[in-house]
């Protein structure tokens, strides 16, 4: 008999389309709001890198114990496209994931557009990196960091993002901390990666906020690329090193 108790592809997307939109609306908006905030006064009261970086960590924390189990709490299509290589989910599924990814990401951005459009003087700048919480090389990268360099690392943290997913969510891994390592690594990834590519691992969350910037959108390519490369290398390892043999 089928198991009645298993989400629906409906309430998995569903599940995927809340977790995606808090983690771009509660990260980007961290970074967009708060980063940088100063008082009338001139007192500065912003969380800067550090607490961007935990906000980005603590949405997906947060995300994956509430809606974990529905969907197995992605997030994010480099995660859905690693997962399935390794052979966590099914084929049919990986694009209805992705596709509900980016929906939520841009559904996200625009309600975040809207409330900082709240403040008279709120503007995207195209030439400024990190501007509305977009990623970028060369010009656009907060550091000045050249696109090998941005590549190297994103590729790089995409794939030791997907090995701690991979590895806390196996089912020989200690149950119930696999939230906590994932959220905690995210934050560890930002705040190596916010000077070099104001840190994306994460392509719906970088296509999200660059709609809103012609800029940062020409440069979206490589936030697509880079994840998948990591993505795979960690999915294919994971399998062949890894796997529960039957």
């Amino acid at each position: 008999m089928p198991d009645v108790s298993a989400p629906t592809l409906f309430s998995r997307l569903a599940a995927e389309f809340l977790g995606t939109f808090w983690l771009v609306f509660g990260g980007c908006g961290a970074a967009v709001l708060a980063a940088g905030f100063v008082n009338p006064d001139g007192t500065h009261l912003g969380i800067g890198f550090l607490g961007v970086a935990f906000a980005f960590g603590l949405t997906v924390l947060t995300g994956a114990y509430a809606l974990g189990h529905l969907s197995g709490g992605h997030f994010n299509p480099a995660v859905t496209f690693g997962v399935f290589l390794a052979g966590r989910i099914e084929a049919k599924a990986v694009l209805p994931y992705v596709l509900t990814q980016i929906v939520a990401g841009i559904v996200a951005a625009a309600v975040l557009f809207v409330v900082a459009s709240g403040q008279s003087d709120f503007a995207i700048d195209p030439t400024a990196p990190g501007s509305f919480a977009t990623n970028g090389y060369g010009e656009l990268s907060p550091g000045g960091y050249s696109l090998l360099a941005a590549l190297v690392l994103e590729i790089v943290l995409t794939a030791v993002f997907l090995w701690v997913i991979l590895g806390t969510t196996d089912g020989r891994a200690p149950v119930g901390f696999a939230p906590l390592a994932i959220g905690l690594t995210l934050t560890i990834i930002h705040l190596v990666a916010i000077p070099v590519t104001n840190t994306s691992v994460n392509p719906a969350r970088s296509l999200a906020v660059a709609v809103f910037n012609p800029a940062a959108l020409a440069q979206v390519w490589l936030f697509f690329l880079a994840p998948a490369i990591g993505a795979a290398i960690a999915g294919l390892s994971y399998k062949m090193l890894f796997a529960a043999k039957e």
